[in-house]
């Protein structure tokens, strides 16, 4: 088999916390990203989930080295990324491109839809002309006339459109869609994600989406991998994870989303997470979950952070009791509001 086209290992990012004088003396640090390795194959589709707060736009970001990296490799091909700078980094970022989550914000209101879509071009060097834009406004289904047109005259789905037809402008081999739908409305939203499977197919694209719906998540991905706290706690098969999730936080999430048959909402399980999500600035020790975890056994998981780990064939889990939950050997307990004060 053939190397996948990204490859993070050990990635971490951490924003330092300062404070005195002019804010020279360095206190601490915030671990948005601690310690993330996944892999995308090309082609495929990699959705990231997870709460607000758990680091993933931070991680999607450090990816394409618009966040800073503290630590660790993001190899693009077998090239590290993270070492390169200058032209170099330059030229690597035409195969690396990224959709943002809010379109109104990410385009430029005193450029036209022409100038955002020639822009990356331009700062390329790669030569345009007005048949190309007005194909890449053809591939997201956006009528010739909008490029004469600015930002502000579209909605919300025909902005995310434009942003989309930026990205794909320098024909990337791998995107990154950051929150691609949750600014538009739910009648919209279907549209979008249908454009981004049939760019996918058209051009040969590899994603990474990120995104808290996970609805949305399991209409694009092939492999889904869930974030916590700054790590990756489960990370599995689409259709694998969906049916059989191992990990408490992922049961947790697939428990909170309604089904539509009245009978088995009232009657399926559902967790609830006690407490709040602990400061990226001073994570618990141990197991980062254990603080709300209802499955937890002080044994462990107060002193030894768990390795995500193969537990089942293709299904990576970071808990030290995977097999005994997914058996039922150990069942869910209340979290007591003095155990989490006292962690």
């Amino acid at each position: 088999m053939s190397d996948p086209l990204v490859q993070v290992r050990d990635l971490e990012v951490h924003f330092p916390i300062r404070r005195g004088l002019l804010f020279s003396r360095e206190v601490g640090a915030v671990r948005a990203v601690d310690g993330v390795s996944l892999d995308i194959d090309a082609g495929s589709t990699l959705g990231l989930v997870g709460e607000s707060g758990c680091g993933k736009s931070t991680l999607g970001r450090a990816m394409l080295r618009l966040a800073p990296v503290t630590r660790g490799s993001v190899r693009f091909d077998g090239t590290d990324v993270a070492g390169l700078s200058g032209e170099r980094l330059r030229s690597m970022r035409q195969n690396m491109q990224m959709v943002f989550q809010d379109p109104m914000a990410s385009l430029n209101p005193r450029q036209s839809v022409e100038t955002i879509l020639t822009e990356p071009l331009r700062a390329h060097g790669i030569p345009y002309d007005a048949t190309r834009v007005r194909r890449l406004l053809d591939q997201v289904g956006l009528p010739a006339s909008a490029a004469r047109k600015y930002p502000h005259e579209f909605s919300g789905g025909q902005r995310q459109r434009i942003g989309i037809a930026r990205a794909v402008a320098l024909e990337p081999r791998f995107v990154i869609a950051d929150e691609p739908v949750s600014a538009l409305d739910v009648s919209i939203q279907a549209q979008v994600l249908n454009l981004l499977d049939d760019l996918q197919e058209e051009l040969g694209l590899t994603y990474l989406v990120i995104a808290h719906d996970l609805a949305v998540v399991r209409h694009m991905a092939d492999e889904v991998a869930v974030m916590y706290l700054g790590g990756i706690v489960e990370q599995a098969g689409a259709d694998d994870l969906y049916a059989s999730p191992t990990h408490p936080y992922t049961r947790s999430l697939m428990s909170a989303v309604p089904v539509p048959d009245p009978a088995v909402e009232a009657s399926r399980e559902r967790i609830i997470l006690q407490g709040d999500l602990p400061s990226p600035a001073n994570p618990p020790s141990g197991c980062t979950f254990h603080t709300r975890c209802p499955f937890r056994q002080e044994s462990r998981c107060h002193d030894e952070r768990p390795e995500l780990r193969e537990v089942f064939p293709g299904h990576r889990v970071a808990c030290h009791w995977a097999e005994e939950i997914s058996s039922g050997a150990i069942g869910p307990h209340e979290v007591a509001l003095t155990d989490l004060e006292a962690d």
